[in-house]
């Protein structure tokens, strides 16, 4: 599979949704956004900061609204994707050509630029403290080495460790889990750092 270094390249990938991610490409490039490329995917910016992406997942394409919760969504186009999770992010799917009314998409658009120049987003929550669980402070103790690695990682790394293993609901799956990230760990890899 081609290297993505350039939303052109991400385009040039995607065949399946070529037509429906060309059409949606030439609206969104209508505006004064910039196109760029974070996250491997398409991301469109007004002074740096992001307001929109464009995605094709395996049965949809679809527009990505930083701050999607913002708009007034009259029509009832926009969808959380990940409830529970994704606070502001929102998102417009395609399947089909004929679902794309270039009309609606522009004054969605508008409204999040429009938001944007003013400033509105929605602030990230107060993250809560990290706890780290007491198999995780035994094998610390057990292996100060351990302890020295998961302390040069970042908070969000840390964290990604701690919510696998509390995620566990049975015992045996625990200490498969904490085995793995000891390897991990020690090895100087964040939990999900072959997806970035």
């Amino acid at each position: 599979m081609k290297k993505i270094n350039s939303a052109e390249d991400y385009f040039l990938v995607k065949s399946q949704w070529d037509n429906i991610l060309k059409q949606l490409r030439e609206i969104i490039l209508l505006t004064e956004l910039t196109e760029t490329l974070k996250w491997g995917i398409p991301t469109y910016t007004l002074d740096g900061k992001n307001v929109a992406g464009l995605v094709a997942f395996k049965s949809f394409v679809a527009i990505w609204f930083f701050n999607g919760v913002l708009l007034k969504d009259e029509t009832y186009k926009l969808i959380n994707a990940q409830a529970g999770k994704t606070k502001a992010l929102r998102q417009w799917r395609f399947s089909s050509i004929e679902e794309i009314d270039s009309t609606l998409i522009k004054a969605y658009l508008k409204e999040a630029i429009k938001n944007q120049q003013e400033g509105k987003t929605v602030k990230p929550e107060k993250k809560k403290p990290l706890i780290i669980p007491e198999m995780l402070l035994s094998a610390f103790a057990e292996n100060l080495e351990l302890e020295k690695c998961f302390q040069e990682f970042g908070l969000s790394k840390q964290r990604e460790f701690v919510d696998y293993l509390d995620d566990a609901k049975r015992e045996e799956t625990k200490i498969k889990r904490m085995e793995k990230i000891k390897a991990l760990i020690l090895a100087k890899i964040g939990l999900n750092d072959k997806y970035k």
